[in-house]
């Protein structure tokens, strides 16, 4: 289903953190299997002819998202505005009219409404040369206004917000193993969950067995003894050390990285996570020195990178994520004006914490539309994959319509999408 195309209006997510994997390590489908280009409508906004819902060019002529018409590049001003997005009244028929009486409430969203189409070119294989030089969507929730900068240029965006970033470091958590009997195996360390034993992704995992041990394939790789399957290609496995494996790319990344620190942020501290918060990958220590920066720690799991593979989020299962925030930078956190999460694993702890007041422990917290941020006033991200946690909540954040508009936007500017793309602000 193409991005936009109508919906049966029943759910909608984000899982916590940051980076962008299927969880069972598979590629991104090549653009062959992609679905068939659609007219993409928007209910009210289709027949009202809103501009604001719609990408034009010059003649006012009508811009899908498909290839042909991502062929004729928009030709627009490097500020622009999505004229009545966030109109007050329109967004209370809608909820009330359209989502309310087709049975729209939160997790009952179907999951194909996180679908879009992209083309495989803006996929970024690699980080810009410097940190800072991506490019920097800006999107104001409160006048629709739409700004294209580049990332160095956030400072000057933000009107004093905390800026609170996931500290967390990146493991060397992918092994590449043989069994006994010669076949090749992939791990995916996810997380220590007691002393040797861990929690990890196995590929391939149907002939696996308890009690198999598996031999590393290179002299840096250590020797795993799988203990329990835990269902979806999961398994406890017992490794004998720390990790010394290989940077868990996303697989969509096909090209080897040249300098393995760029998969971590320059303020990475508390190791644990199997893959990067990638909005914070923007940084560097000049830009940061230039902000009100405080720290938390999520570490980046299962639930941060699974697909979404039931009909609806209401049939999502999360497992947990840990993490931990020191009391006197939740002290600042809380009394603070605004803050401005970077990244989708630093909004889940800041929900978390507000909503217990437990500075420590496993957040199953599941950001989906109509939820209530209590904590969060601005967020920093990168562009998500399609049907995934983290599109639900920057859909929770930045409104549902208005993020499939800043997407097929984003498209058409020739932004770079996922890891290692560009990023997008929403105040």
């Amino acid at each position: 289903m193409a991005l936009g195309e109508n919906f049966l209006l029943e759910s909608l997510e984000s899982s916590d953190c940051v980076v962008e994997k299927p969880a069972d390590l598979r590629e991104v489908p090549p653009d062959h299997c992609d679905l068939a280009p659609q007219t993409l409508l928007h209910s009210l906004a289709h027949s009202l002819r809103k501009p604001g819902f719609e990408l034009c060019r010059g003649g006012g002529e009508r811009l899908d998202l498909h290839s042909g018409a991502l062929e004729c590049r928009v030709q627009s001003a490097r500020t622009a505005t999505l004229t009545g997005l966030l109109d007050v009244a329109l967004g209370a028929f809608q909820h009330v009219f359209v989502h309310g009486r087709q049975g729209y409430s939160g997790r009952r969203m179907r999951s194909s409404e996180l679908d879009y189409e992209l083309p495989r070119e803006l996929i970024a294989q690699h980080p810009p040369e410097l940190r800072d030089a991506s490019r920097l969507l800006v999107f104001r929730r409160d006048s629709g206004e739409i700004r294209h900068r580049m990332f160095r240029d956030l400072p000057g965006e933000l009107a004093g917000e905390l800026v609170v970033v996931n500290d967390t470091r990146v493991i060397p958590a992918r092994l590449r193993l043989w069994r006994e009997t010669g076949g090749a195996v992939e791990l995916l360390l996810l997380e220590r969950t007691e002393g040797a034993l861990w929690e990890a992704l196995a590929r391939p995992s149907r002939k696996l067995r308890p009690g198999d041990r598996l031999e590393p394939s290179t002299s840096l790789h250590q020797t795993v003894e799988l203990v329990a399957p835990l269902g979806g290609g999961r398994w406890r496995v017992r490794l004998e050390g720390e990790p010394a494996g290989e940077t868990p790319l996303p697989p969509y990344i096909h090209e080897p990285l040249a300098d393995p620190t760029r998969y971590q942020t320059v303020y990475a501290d508390a190791a644990g996570s199997a893959a990067a918060p990638t909005a914070g990958l923007h940084f560097t220590d000049e830009l940061l020195g230039r902000l009100d920066v405080e720290r938390v720690t999520l570490h980046v799991g299962l639930d941060t990178f699974r697909p979404l593979t039931a009909a609806t989020l209401e049939a999502h299962e999360l497992h947990g994520e840990r993490y931990r925030v020191a009391p006197e930078a939740w002290e600042r956190i809380r009394a603070a004006e605004r803050v401005l999460a970077v990244g989708t694993t630093s909004v889940r702890v800041l929900e978390t914490v507000v909503r217990t007041g437990e500075l420590e422990g496993r957040t199953t917290l599941f950001v989906t539309p109509g939820f209530d941020f209590k904590r969060v006033d601005a967020l920093l991200t990168n562009f998500h994959l399609p049907r995934t946690t983290l599109l639900a909540l920057v859909m929770a954040f930045a409104g549902i319509e208005e993020t499939r508009e800043l997407y097929r936007l984003a498209i058409a500017e020739r932004y770079r999408f996922y890891s290692f793309g560009d990023a997008m602000l929403v105040l």
